[in-house]
C-alpha cells in the first residue's frame, strides 16, 4: 500500500521561491543576451552607398558610378536608412528621381527604374524630345507607332530675284529618327474636320535645327522605315530638272525641251 508524502506547505513555499526566481534569472539572461546581440549587431559595419558629390536629378545611375558621384562607406548599421544601397551595381538601370547631397546615403526613393520617366528615360546625352505638328497624311496618323523609326523628307523653294523665277530642292534632312509618341486616331480625319496631328520625335540637338528650320521655311512629311533590314540610299538633292531627266536618254531629253526638230 503506497504512502502518501506531505511536504510541508514552508519547504512548499521555498521550492516554489525558487523556481520563480530560476525562471526570472533565465529571462534576465535571455534579454541581456539579446540585447547585447542587438548593440553588436547595430554597432558592426556594413557597407552603404553614399553620394560624394551632388547627384542632379535625371542623372543615369551608370553615369553617377562612371563620374564618381556615389561611392561605398562602411558605416554602423544602426546608421543606415532604409532603402540604401550597398553596391554601385544595385544603380544600374537606375536613374535618379531626386537631387542627392554630399554625405547623403543614396536610397531606393532616390533613384527609380528607367521606365518609370517615360520619354525622359528614352533620352540620353545629345538627344532631345522635340513635338511638331504636321498634316495626319504627312505624320502618317494612323500608321505609325512609337517606337517605329521613320526618315524626313523636306521640299524648300529658292527664290531667285536676279531672274525672277523660283526653284524647288527635295530630299531627306534626316534619317532613322525614333518616334517617341505617335499622331494619335486612326486614318480618317480628327472629330470636327481638323486635318492637324502632332508627333514627338527624338532627335539630337543638331538634327533638331534642322527640323525646326524646315518646319518653318519649307514643307515636310515623314516616312516610315523598315523594321528589319533597313538600308540607305547615296545622298541625293532633287529637283524639276533631276526629276524630268532621271532615266532619260540625252536624245529624249533634248526632244523634250528643244523639239523633235534637233533630236537625234
Amino acid at each position: 500500500m503506497l504512502k502518501t508524502i506531505t511536504i510541508p506547505e514552508r519547504t512548499r513555499n521555498i521550492v516554489l521561491a525558487v523556481a520563480v526566481a530560476a525562471f526570472a534569472a533565465m529571462l534576465t539572461a535571455f534579454y541581456v543576451s539579446n540585447y547585447k546581440r542587438h548593440v553588436q549587431q547595430d554597432q558592426q559595419n556594413v557597407p552603404v552607398l553614399v553620394a560624394k558629390r551632388k547627384i542632379d536629378t535625371g542623372t543615369p545611375g551608370r553615369e553617377a558610378v562612371s563620374k564618381g558621384l556615389a561611392a561605398v562607406e562602411t558605416l554602423p548599421r544602426r546608421s543606415v536608412v532604409t532603402g540604401s544601397f550597398s553596391s554601385v551595381e544595385q544603380l544600374q538601370g537606375l536613374v535618379a528621381a531626386e537631387d542627392v547631397y554630399p554625405g547623403e546615403q543614396v536610397t531606393a526613393r532616390r533613384f527609380r527604374p528607367l521606365e518609370e520617366r517615360g520619354v525622359r528615360s528614352k533620352l540620353d546625352g545629345n538627344l532631345r524630345a522635340i513635338e511638331v505638328a504636321g498634316t495626319r497624311h504627312d505624320l502618317l496618323a494612323g500608321t505609325l507607332k512609337e517606337g517605329d523609326h521613320t526618315d524626313v523628307v523636306a521640299n524648300f523653294k529658292l527664290e531667285s530675284t536676279g531672274a525672277g523665277s523660283n526653284f524647288s530642292f527635295t530630299r531627306l534632312i534626316l534619317r532613322d529618327i525614333l518616334v517617341l509618341r505617335a499622331p494619335s486616331g486612326g486614318d480618317d480625319s480628327a472629330v470636327g474636320g481638323s486635318d492637324e496631328a502632332k508627333v514627338q520625335l527624338a532627335l539630337t540637338d543638331s538634327q533638331a535645327q534642322k527640323l525646326y528650320f524646315a518646319d518653318k521655311n519649307g514643307e515636310w512629311a515623314l516616312t516610315l522605315r523598315p523594321v528589319n533590314n533597313s538600308a540607305d540610299s547615296p545622298e541625293s538633292v532633287e529637283t524639276l530638272w533631276t526629276t524630268l531627266r532621271d532615266g532619260l536618254r540625252e536624245s529624249k531629253i533634248r526632244k523634250a525641251f528643244f523639239g523633235a526638230a534637233i533630236a537625234r
